[in-house]
């Protein structure tokens, strides 16, 4: 599983994992969806920012952006998406 960046806690975490499987370095900022303001404002402050998703396609849209540390899934089967296909195609 790919690691990224978790805020400005010089530490990384999954991009993706099961909710509840998985303790943080530190108390991130939780999304239940994208917002550009509340993801401006953490990665401005250096907040981690976790993201649920719920599906295929709100997990790629949270990977795509850098501010986004790491996609919370509540589905262990979402832990499989091939993400370079369903990225690129």
């Amino acid at each position: 599983m790919r690691q990224r960046w978790f805020g400005d806690t010089r530490q990384q975490v999954p991009q993706l994992a099961v909710e509840g499987e998985i303790e943080f370095p530190s108390e991130p900022l939780v999304l239940e969806e994208l917002d550009d303001a509340q993801l401006r404002t953490a990665h401005e402050e250096g907040t981690p920012v976790v993201v649920r998703a719920d599906t295929e396609e709100e997990v790629v849209a949270a990977l795509a952006r850098p501010e986004v540390a790491c996609v919370l899934v509540r589905d262990a089967k979402l832990l499989e998406i091939d993400l370079v296909k369903a990225t690129y195609g």
